[in-house]
């Protein structure tokens, strides 16, 4: 069976088109079938798995920083821009914090797709240096994270394909690898898979496989505090929220597209969300730090989890857990210090 494209809404199905990034009902588009896509390479390797001994558990840290561009946003832009690419896409428009977009503008650059990217005016600036280099033009959005996707999604109005890391089930495609390559250097599942979550891309491209194994593991999701609309749900879809400042910019998402799929995920693993404030980062950060990993201080929200998880017994003696390091440091140094130092 070819690949196809269906709302998870309203069951529609399509034919997949890159004008297309969701139903006419508005529901997101899931990817079914055979999708026979060419990712861009840019040298990716398995990210290394780093074994750190926490109170009593067998915790791995999955060292997503150590992808080209520094971030697991590599695993989606490779296949997302590859499929573009290869339906003859010249130019299209994106919005990010900053991690994706760094990833897409690198990805496009290789693949000869000029990229219009929206981001918020108060991203780190190292993010914006990397997409400008790959050669995206750059436009700063002020107001919250959702004000950059409003903007981008004003351009895909006027015509323009929309690389979206959130609305794509290409580059849910593409992080579907994470799985494939951590069951691989295990020998098996995890216990249990720690990791940050904003519009939940990650965790959505490797749960499908992680659930199809013997064992799947429990799915610990972790938010800011300051920007919660899954954490704080009580029933199947995300809930209203007014993002507050944070560090942790990465899950800093309002409305996620893909929000009630990442509530039924996490629930239906057995596991459940968390919501930390940034006074949590700084500890994880110098944890991180003297094992040898500079982490950006999203990433450190998983590690920042996990004595709230041990003392609740979530995390139970013996258990093979696993942390997803999203982000390097260097995505934003000053960031990382000011938490670390309290500058």
């Amino acid at each position: 069976m070819s690949a196809s494209l269906v709302c998870v809404v309203c069951g529609t199905r399509s034919d997949p088109d890159p004008s297309r990034f969701r139903c006419a009902c508005g529901g997101v588009l899931d990817l079914v079938g055979a999708a026979a896509v060419e990712p861009i390479d840019l040298g990716a390797t398995p990210t290394p798995l780093l074994s750190l001994p926490w109170d009593g558990i067998d915790l791995r840290l999955k060292l997503e920083g150590m992808s080209p561009t520094g971030s697991f946003k590599d695993r989606g832009a490779a296949t997302l821009v590859g499929y573009l690419h290869a339906a003859g896409v010249r130019r299209a428009v994106a919005d990010s914090s900053g991690n994706a977009g760094a990833a897409i503008a690198a990805h496009c650059a290789r693949a000869g797709i000029a990229l219009d990217l929206y981001v918020p005016a108060a991203a780190a600036p190292g993010k914006l240096v990397q997409a400008r280099t790959h050669g995206a033009t750059v436009h700063l959005v002020d107001g919250p994270r959702q004000a950059a996707a409003d903007a981008a999604l004003e351009a895909v109005a006027a015509g323009a394909a929309y690389a979206s890391h959130a609305w794509s089930p290409w580059f849910l495609h593409g992080t579907a690898g994470f799985a494939t390559e951590l069951v691989a250097q295990l020998g098996r599942a995890p216990d249990a898979l720690v990791l940050p979550v904003g519009s939940g891309t990650l965790l959505l491209g490797a749960w499908p496989l992680l659930a199809a194994g013997v064992r799947p593991p429990r799915v610990y999701a972790v938010q800011s505090a300051a920007c919660a609309p899954l954490a704080n749900a009580a029933g199947a879809d995300p809930v209203a929220v007014t993002p507050q400042p944070s560090r942790a910019e990465g899950v800093l998402v309002a409305r996620p597209p893909r929000g009630a799929q990442v509530i039924a995920a996490v629930r239906s693993s057995g596991g459940r969300f968390l919501a930390l404030p940034d006074e949590a980062l700084g500890p994880a950060l110098a944890t991180l730090g003297r094992a040898g990993v500079f982490a950006e201080p999203t990433a450190a929200l998983a590690v920042a989890a996990l004595a709230e998880l041990r003392r609740a017994g979530d995390l139970r003696p013996g258990d093979l857990v696993v942390c997803a390091i999203t982000g390097h440091g260097l995505k934003a140094p000053d960031a990382v210090a000011a938490l670390t130092t309290g500058g």
